[in-house]
């Protein structure tokens, strides 16, 4: 048995593999003499069929068989042996016949083709400069972080008259142009929250208003647009058309929150570490919780400007003919051509990125060893009892269940993902130069939300 290799270009080669027969055929005779023994065909005691008739009836399925195991054992120990760093798996070469006949089986030749993964000079070193986005965290932000846990440990009350951040529970009713509720029309029991309108002349239109009262009010005035206007009255958003905008509104109730104390009730609820015990204690504790979760996006915006920036600049070529025979032969569904070259550049562009992030580990020597998988996996198990206050199992219970989560193939991979993504952020700041630009938190959340 040999395999030969041949050349196309710097991305693809074929490789034949020439099998002769003494390399089938103590395998195929095996294989016959091992099914003989079970087989059961009408007029034979088992394990007396001759081998001719198990030769004649199913010689061709076992040699065939026997071929596709040595082609494809001979192929990956040529491409091991010879270290080709190769993309997917070789496939059958197109529009090649097999050289050899089934009916008067001697030597044999399959042609398989394979692509070649490319050479890569990353564009990424010491010099490379990036800028690297702090949220300056002020007095501001701090307030409006405090001002919300209060929200979120306050309670709703009934109220007579309405103010400016008020809940407004009321119901609308068509009115017929000289002010009488029309007849079978619209009437729907809605909510208004004043705290989200941002229009001032619509939230004066119901400040100061009290239950029960009945007013004229255009819904227009106190939605965001047709979507939110068909939810407060109670239609389908394609029906607006012939909707008017004369209704009037009675308040049913009034609803505003009373925001919970600063207290030592609410710290305890926030933090059961016991370490919060005054408003100060409060506010620094806020301040480190946001600098800290600022600081998880302001790296994922540097990993997510970095791998735009080596994508770009990172000059390589792939097989790309072979790779869309690949894609099309190892998918388990039909895909058509049509399909396949609409997610083609999204695909390339993936490959292209795994190629980016392998060779960086590869070179970097950086690795993902099971005892380091496991710490990070109760990390992340110890950081999602603490968002729900609730305090961390001891170390023992931590390791099985991150052993468990970890037996389960999905959960894993997307660990893995997180982990190999943090190692990537960490070369990343280690490698480049970094710009720090302190901002507001919304020029911060614009930069985050930037889509390239």
């Amino acid at each position: 048995m040999n395999v030969l290799r041949q050349d196309v270009d710097a991305l693809n080669a074929v490789l034949t593999v020439k099998i002769n027969p003494e390399d089938y055929q103590p395998k195929v005779k095996a294989a016959v003499e091992k099914y003989r023994r079970t087989a059961k065909i009408p007029g034979f005691r088992p394990g007396h069929v001759p081998q001719s008739l198990i030769q004649k009836q199913y010689g061709k399925a076992f040699l065939a068989e026997e071929l596709n195991k040595l082609a494809n054992d001979a192929l990956y120990k040529f491409i091991i042996e010879n270290k080709l760093d190769i993309l997917g798996n070789p496939i059958p070469k197109e529009n090649s016949d097999v050289v050899g006949s089934f009916d008067q089986p001697s030597d044999f030749e399959f042609a398989f083709e394979i692509g070649f993964s490319p050479a890569l000079d990353l564009p990424l070193n010491d010099k490379s400069k990036f800028d690297y986005y702090t949220v300056n965290v002020d007095k501001v932000l701090i307030d409006k972080q405090v001002e919300d846990l209060q929200r979120r440990y306050g309670k709703l009350t009934s109220v007579e008259t309405v103010a400016e951040k008020d809940m407004v529970l009321g119901k609308f009713e068509e009115l017929n142009e000289d002010g009488s509720v029309k007849e079978n029309g619209i009437s729907h029991s809605t909510t208004i929250s004043l705290e989200f309108l941002e229009d001032k002349k619509s939230i004066k239109l119901l400040v100061d208003k009290k239950v029960n009262e009945t007013f004229e009010l255009d819904p227009n005035a106190v939605s965001k647009g047709d979507k939110d206007k068909a939810t407060l009255l109670g239609v389908k958003e394609e029906d607006l058309v012939t909707v008017g905008s004369k209704f009037q509104f009675t308040i049913t109730d009034i609803k505003r929150m009373e925001f919970a104390a600063l207290d030592e009730f609410l710290f305890e609820k926030l933090y059961m570490d016991g370490e919060v015990k005054t408003e100060e204690d409060l506010r620094n504790r806020v301040k480190t919780d946001l600098e800290g979760m600022f600081s998880n996006d302001s790296e994922r915006i540097l990993t997510r400007d970095v791998y735009q920036y080596l994508i770009n600049e990172t000059k390589t070529e792939l097989p790309e003919t072979f790779l869309k025979r690949w894609i099309k032969l190892s998918s388990e569904k039909p895909i058509a051509d049509e399909d396949l070259d609409k997610e083609f550049d999204a695909y390339l562009k993936s490959l292209k990125w795994q190629l980016i992030q392998t060779k960086i580990f590869k070179d970097n020597n950086i690795q993902l060893n099971n005892e380091e998988v496991l710490t990070y996996t109760k990390r992340l198990l110890v950081g999602n009892y603490a968002q729900y206050g609730i305090p961390a199992p001891d170390d023992a219970e931590l390791t099985e269940t991150a052993q468990r989560l970890l037996k389960n193939k999905e959960q894993a991979n997307g660990i893995y993902d997180r982990l190999a993504e943090q190692k990537l952020t960490e070369f990343f700041k280690n490698t480049v130069k970094l710009n720090i630009k302190s901002i507001s938190y919304e020029e911060f959340v614009e930069i985050a939300s930037k889509s390239y």
